[in-house]
């Protein structure tokens, strides 16, 4: 007999952290205005999300110049910055994400080296 808290090898998954198997990933880029750091800076973010993420994302670009009070919530003090808001735990990158192997570790797509 089992006792509640008992688990068989097989009902127990290991995923890497910050992965999901169908989560989609939401991730939200603060910029200044569509400055060429900024618009890098989504280029270099579409690109790593077509080929790691394949559809399994969303961007939200949060413009500050625009809606400055948005930056408390996720207490951005630089810009551009990238927060992943989802899969949990957040996390931010800063910068034009020109550093694709940062980024992918930012990010928790690929691991520390």
């Amino acid at each position: 007999m089992k006792r509640k808290n008992e688990h068989s090898a097989k009902s127990i998954k290991e995923e890497k952290p910050g992965q999901t198997k169908n989560d989609k990933w939401i991730l939200r880029l603060y910029v200044a205005g569509q400055t060429p750091k900024a618009r890098t800076a989504f280029a270099n973010l579409k690109k790593i999300c077509e080929e790691q993420l394949k559809g399994k994302y969303s961007i939200e670009v949060i413009d500050l110049l625009i809606n400055p009070h948005l930056a408390g919530e996720d207490q951005i003090f630089a810009l551009p910055t990238l927060v992943r808001k989802l899969p949990v735990p957040v996390r931010k990158i800063i910068g034009d994400l020109s550093n694709t192997e940062r980024v992918l570790v930012g990010l928790d797509l690929l691991p520390c080296s």
